[in-house]
């Protein structure tokens, strides 16, 4: 008969003393979870969220602040830009005023050397006509005094003799007469004779 009343409960059900036995056992893994384990998992959560919070408080600060960096880098580069392009133009500025200082310089220092040429070829000029002048003042006392057959000893004499020749000679560019021969002119000192 036992085997009959076995047959006859449910075999899906446990008994009764288990299932309360299994109550109690729940109620107090359950009531362990929650006053020791659950509060525990409430504090790791909660600091992990504060953790990633902050982290992407942190994240945007960063960002914020490597914007602003970036900002101030473009302003500066853009500022060393320009300042380099003033310093090139100043440069450029500057070169061309050089040249221009050597240029007049140069100019100067070309215009002070033709000028000493100049004189130095005037001055020469004027030695080489003093000596001409020695020289043909000798000759044409020598020959006036072949010409007229005088002597010209004499130094007031042969003075006038050699101022009159020179004379004629600086009036040479006026005119003379010509010799007819060879087309040169040739100069009688004394006048008409």
């Amino acid at each position: 008969m036992s085997i009959l009343a076995a047959e006859s409960a449910n075999p899906l059900l446990p008994p009764l003393g288990e299932i309360i036995i299994g109550l109690i056992a729940f109620a107090v893994v359950m009531f362990v979870f929650f006053k020791f384990i659950a509060p525990r998992f409430e504090q790791v959560f909660r600091a992990r969220r504060e953790a990633i919070e902050g982290g992407i408080e942190r994240a945007e600060a960063m960002q914020a602040e490597a914007k602003a960096a970036l900002e101030q880098y473009r302003a500066q580069l853009a500022e060393a830009r320009t300042e380099a392009a003033q310093i090139r133009d100043q440069a450029r500025a500057e070169g061309q005023q050089i040249l221009e200082e050597l240029r007049t310089q140069a100019q100067e220092e070309s215009a002070r050397i033709v000028a000493r040429g100049e004189e130095q070829l005037a001055a020469n000029r004027q030695s080489v006509i003093n000596e001409l002048r020695g020289q043909i003042g000798a000759l044409a006392v020598d020959l006036a005094g072949r010409v007229v057959g005088e002597s010209l000893e004499d130094e007031s004499r042969r003075r006038g003799t050699v101022d009159r020749f020179l004379d004629d000679l600086d009036g040479m560019s006026g005119g003379g007469a010509s010799d007819g021969r060879t087309g040169s002119t040739v100069f009688v000192p004394g006048g008409d004779r």
